[in-house]
């Protein structure tokens, strides 16, 4: 019997059925921890005392992913960027060690960092060949068009977590011109601008990977503007992973870092306009944890720490004790890794001379005073070239060189750029207007000047008196500056030299250059170094 009201109770169940199939079932919270680290520089092997190296991290990492799912979680693995150079056993090789392994070690996306085009656009080009995850970057492009991938898209039990990449605007002055010909960088804050309320449509949970750094409560100095001034700017990241100034974002209370950071204690990350931001400090020391709940529109953080990667500390008695629990080292991994390792070390290990003491090139210093290193580094420009002075940005230093013998290595770890050496023949007049420029480089930053062959005086990063050879420098005389080809080309923002009409590159790999005058005045006498008063500042 087909009657109206029959037929009327039948559209009245099928629509209310249809409204039932439509509505989603409810998603259950889900458990998402987030693993992070940053500026790997090269550190594929451990250093002499057993820290960190990837496979100590694989079994970390694997350890961590097993703990996660037994307890019904999921995870994300990210790095901040910075792959590239360091070590020489993983410069001389490109960096395949490092890349190849972050494949083994699972990771799900990376930021780009400014390192990673210190090589010919055809290495990063390799380098991004081998990879099995994205290398993220929302704000550089090449002919109108994004360079990378600027955003993924994770789906975890359901839930929705994209994961966009910003790396600093400095890139453009910290690394060669010709690597990064037709390539501009825009800037992170502005792209974020656009991108966040697109992802936020699109995702459960927004975090940003980037190289960008963390200046504590958004005092950049001489960077540019890093994550706490884009979290300030830019409303809807739930989580900035870092990288790029290198520190543990361990907060002791509001817009104050912990800056004497102990490995296995416990810290705190920083949180700006309801953003936590999170950094895992340099070399695989850490391995970043945030454990997150994601329930329907809320993100909360549960649990954070640094996890050290048999990371020692001094003990009452000065000996070097691990800071936690030694952490076994990935069979698999280490075999990978070893030949890698030999072939570096095999190239690397031939003495090429030797010191009576330490040669300063500790970060911290050479970027803020005259050392040692750096009127070395000078002196032995001057002598390949026969220039009266030289001039090398202290970015261009990345390390010590300890006392006792120095192999080849050595000399690597503190000039791993292959930048070479040129000579601008100048007038007097153009050279004070150079040092007047190199005067007002800021203590702290990369760009601040090591030099030989000359003696400044300045006040205010004003330029008071130079002199050359202990002689005023002549406005009309002829003089021959050697440099190496970064500063030439306009790197860390000096004038540029490459264009001047009296420039020559000899084409002489800077830390060749080194090399061969070590070789030839071994052993070396520090005190023969010490830049005295060769810069006075009031």
């Amino acid at each position: 019997m087909n009657t109206p009201a029959i037929r009327l109770a039948a559209l009245a169940l099928a629509a209310v059925l249809a409204g039932c199939a439509s509505t989603p079932a409810p998603r259950a919270p889900l458990k998402l921890t987030i693993l992070h680290t940053n500026d790997h520089h090269g550190r594929f092997w451990p250093n002499a005392d057993g820290e960190y190296g990837m496979a100590a991290r694989k079994t970390l990492i694997d350890r961590l992913r097993a703990e996660v799912k037994a307890g019904g979680g999921e995870v994300l693995l990210l790095d901040g960027g910075d792959v590239n150079t360091g070590v020489p056993e993983s410069d001389l090789q490109d960096a395949e060690p490092d890349f190849q392994g972050m494949n083994r070690l699972g990771y799900d996306a990376m930021a780009v960092g400014n390192h990673e085009f210190d090589k010919p656009p055809a290495v990063l080009a390799k380098q991004r060949s081998w990879l099995k995850f994205p290398m993220l970057a929302a704000n550089i492009y090449s002919d109108g068009q994004r360079l990378f991938e600027p955003y993924r898209i994770f789906e975890r039990a359901g839930y929705r977590i994209a994961v966009v990449g910003m790396t600093t605007v400095d890139t453009a002055k910290m690394v060669l011109p010709a690597n990064i010909r037709g390539i501009s960088f825009t800037k992170p804050v502005d792209e974020a601008s656009k991108l966040v309320p697109e992802l936020r449509a699109k995702a459960d949970m927004v975090i940003a990977a980037t190289h960008m750094g963390h200046y504590t409560d958004g005092n950049a100095g001489v960077n540019a503007p890093g994550d706490v001034e884009m979290a300030r700017a830019v409303k809807g990241f739930d989580l900035i992973v870092g990288g790029h100034s290198q520190n543990p974002v361990c907060m002791l209370a509001e817009n104050k870092r912990n800056d004497a950071y102990v490995p296995g204690t416990p810290c705190a990350p920083d949180r700006q306009n309801g953003t936590w931001i999170v950094q895992a400090h340099e070399w695989g020391k850490y391995v970043g944890r945030a454990d997150f709940v994601i329930d329907g529109s809320k993100v909360e953080l549960v649990k954070y720490e640094l996890v050290p990667v048999n990371m020692k500390k001094r003990g009452p008695d000065g000996k070097k004790v691990l800071a936690a629990e030694a952490i076994a080292e990935d069979t698999g991994m280490k075999a990978f890794l070893q030949p890698f390792q030999a072939n570096g070390q095999a190239r690397l290990s031939v003495p090429v001379g030797s010191s009576d003491g330490v040669l300063d090139g500790d970060r911290d210093r050479v970027r803020k005073q005259p050392t040692n290193l750096g009127t070395l580094i000078a002196r032995a420009m001057m002598d390949r070239t026969g220039a009266d002075l030289a001039l090398i940005n202290s970015g261009g230093v990345r390390d010590s060189i300890p006392a006792g013998s120095i192999s080849y290595r050595d000399v690597l770890k503190v000039q791993p750029f292959g930048n070479t050496v040129a000579v601008v023949q100048m007038k007097g007049d153009e050279l004070l207007n150079f040092l007047k420029a190199a005067a007002k480089m800021t203590p702290g930053a990369g760009a601040f000047p090591q030099t030989a062959g000359v003696r400044m005086v300045i006040e205010a990063n004003e330029l008071k008196d130079v002199r050359i050879g202990g002689q005023p420098v002549d406005p009309q005389r002829s003089y021959r500056l050697a440099v190496t080809n970064f500063t030439a080309s306009g790197g860390d923002g000096y004038p540029k030299l490459n264009n001047h009409p009296g420039y020559v590159d000899s084409g002489f790999n800077d830390a060749d250059v080194l090399k061969a005058y070590i070789a030839a005045r071994s052993p070396l006498k520090v005190a023969d170094y010490e830049p005295g008063d060769m810069v006075t500042r009031r």
